[in-house]
């Protein structure tokens, strides 16, 4: 049974503990469009969040490696977007929804470069990968407290080469920021399975 509006505006506004950021609004206008689960829109924000704690980590540790900060929130925001369309995929595994993503975004016209991230949030070694792609991943992983060794070391891979900085130096501040990040999972997965997995009714928000 199709879900009631108000719980996507719930999972985009609700309070949290800890505080969650708001989604960029672009992003949270199409998920009302989309008549998108409240679980999914829980998820990108609770990723966004924590892609944002990352930025503002690199930027004040290495303003000079020129991220793109709002292609990487963007990413964030919208890496799972295709779990709009099969939503199966919110509660099992699947990858349909990445091509799928990246398909939606592109069609909603939003430009190639901020829709790829739905497609590219899983291929960390494809040609072409970039530190922001790096860092969407990082978030879409850490923000439950997984740890995945061979995606942080192509981040501390892309710093070093960039900073000129010791690698076991990069590798002690990142695994603090991550272990800091980390240590809110428990209350971020509880604010997302506080939402129900079905879409909206249709003629929801936006609709």
């Amino acid at each position: 049974m199709p879900t009631p509006p108000d719980a996507l505006d719930r999972a985009l506004h609700a309070p949290a503990d800890p505080p969650l950021a708001p989604l960029p609004p672009a992003v949270a206008d199409l998920l009302r469009r989309l008549g998108a689960p409240p679980r999914l829109a829980a998820h990108l924000r609770a990723v966004h969040d924590v892609a944002r704690r990352l930025v503002a980590w690199a930027e004040d540790r290495h303003p000079g490696l020129g991220i793109d900060r709002e292609a990487v929130l963007f990413g964030a925001a919208t890496h799972d977007i295709g779990k709009a369309v099969h939503p199966d995929e919110l509660s099992g595994p699947g990858s349909r929804h990445e091509e799928a993503g990246s398909a939606l975004l592109a069609a909603h016209g939003f430009p190639p470069g901020w829709a790829r991230f739905a497609a590219t949030h899983a291929t960390w070694t494809a040609p072409g990968v970039t530190l922001e792609d790096l860092l969407v991943s990082t978030a879409d992983k850490v923000w439950k407290n997984k740890r995945v060794p061979e995606l942080e070391d192509l981040v501390l891979a892309r710093i070093t080469e960039a900073t000129g900085r010791p690698r076991w130096e990069e590798f002690l501040a990142l695994d603090e920021l991550l272990e800091g990040l980390g240590a809110g999972a428990d209350a971020r997965l509880a604010f997302q399975a506080s939402f129900p997995v079905a879409p909206v009714s249709p003629g929801g928000p936006g609709r």
